[in-house]
């Protein structure tokens, strides 16, 4: 349906359409796919001349894209890359906070996450799996458990991204409970089948996690309120009672860009929020900052107690500790925090969980059907399905490849059941 030369261009300009699709993308008028600020491209211009250079590109050329400028066609080869993409490359020493924002505001540049400025945006199905590695991981590894019925993963975030938690929890065979302050997402992620149930009361939220325990439930219920109340008020529990009601914790709040919207500070509505960002900024990141490190307290209390929390690399220890918040080790000075990986009380997901699993040369599963065929989809289920039983079966495979490989074979095999696709 593209007006295109060769497959490959029309490939990229339909990825390109499915990141502004108004069904997919946070604020498609603006080109933000997702993240609050993971742009697409930097204005509609650069849409219109990239999809124009798009058109002609053939097998004998490389379309180059900095930061949302298209910078031309190259003459390559077959065996070349199509196009080449960068986003938000800054150097080190001119790198500040301000010296980012004014770059931006020049046309400089643009901070493309991982997927918008890229063209390759699939919801978070690109995610889920990981997030389900990683969960599973961490029963493994901070609980000595293979089986998780009756553990409970608290989070916050239904967005682009955080969204996947719930639905990596239930394949995860664990009981998730994930905060978000926009009813919207919300709803978005309970119509999709993501979230099973909704709570907007903390007591009904409380005594439905000690029900779903107790059955030893696999469930995914979504909060719907900030998730320091939530935190607060399981350490409220945990101290009163001496019962501890959740066993691992993390966060997917979009701190990458904590005072334009990414995180919601506790004292304020979703709506106060809106208008106190718009209106007194100065105001908004002092409640920010005041939210962050209540955040903090209620972890730490919770982690006394013997919850094991990391963070998942959305800057939630950076941005606490910049608050003034109790996350770094005994005896780390605050200008460590920012070079240093071991500096904070708490690991990163990918220091503690994932690492070791990159360094086998696994990773998360992520492949587009550009044909839009389900049985297509199905088709690429079987080979990869096919794949791994083949490297299952090869003599001498390690025990710790080994229990990788047959994770992700299941995955496969239960991909179809779980839904994944959402675009």
């Amino acid at each position: 349906q593209y007006p295109a030369q060769c497959k490959q261009a029309a490939s990229i300009m339909l990825m390109i359409m499915n990141n502004l699709d108004r069904r997919v993308a946070q604020f498609p008028n603006h080109l933000v796919t997702y993240g609050g600020n993971g742009s697409v491209f930097q204005n509609w211009a650069q849409y219109l001349l990239a999809m124009r250079y798009l058109s002609e590109l053939t097998e004998q050329q490389t379309l180059v894209m900095y930061s949302g400028h298209p910078m031309g066609l190259f003459p390559s080869r077959p065996a070349a890359p199509r196009m080449v993409v960068t986003n938000g490359l800054m150097i080190p020493n001119y790198s500040t906070r301000a010296q980012y924002d004014k770059a931006y505001a020049m046309g400089n540049t643009q901070y493309g996450q991982m997927t918008a400025g890229s063209y390759c945006y699939i919801g978070p199905q690109g995610i889920v799996h990981g997030t389900t590695i990683t969960v599973l991981n961490a029963c493994r590894k901070y609980l000595q458990r293979e089986n998780t019925r009756g553990t409970v993963y608290v989070s916050s975030g239904l967005g682009g991204m955080s969204g996947a938690q719930p639905k990596a929890g239930v394949i995860s065979g664990v009981i998730s409970v994930t905060a978000e302050v926009d009813e919207t997402a919300v709803k978005k992620r309970h119509e999709q089948g993501w979230v099973d149930e909704v709570v907007s009361d903390l007591d009904a939220c409380v005594a439905r996690i000690r029900e779903a325990k107790a059955k030893g439930e696999v469930v995914s219920l979504a909060y719907h309120g900030n998730v320091v109340t939530l935190w607060e008020r399981l350490a409220d529990e945990a101290e009163a009672t001496g019962e501890i009601l959740v066993e691992l914790g993390s966060d997917q709040t979009s701190l990458h860009n904590p005072f334009n919207g990414g995180y919601y500070p506790v004292q304020l509505t979703f709506e106060e929020s809106q208008r106190v960002m718009a209106e007194d900024p100065a105001r908004f990141q002092e409640l920010v900052q005041e939210s962050l490190r209540r955040h903090a307290v209620a972890i730490n209390r919770l982690t006394a107690k013997g919850m094991r929390f990391w963070d998942y690399g959305n800057s939630f220890l950076l941005e606490a500790q910049r608050a003034g918040a109790d996350v770094l080790r005994p005896g780390v000075k605050p200008e460590e925090a920012a070079v240093s990986t071991t500096a904070f009380k708490y690991p990163s997901y990918v220091q503690d969980i994932m690492g070791d699993i990159f360094s086998l040369g696994f990773r998360p599963f992520r492949w587009v059907c550009t044909s839009g065929k389900h049985e297509d989809l199905k088709k690429t289920d079987v080979i990869a399905a096919r794949v791994l039983r083949d490297l299952l079966t090869e003599p001498e495979v390690p025990d710790r490849v080994a229990a990788h490989l047959r994770d992700n074979l299941l995955w496969i095999e239960a991909a179809e059941h779980n839904n994944l696709v959402v675009g």
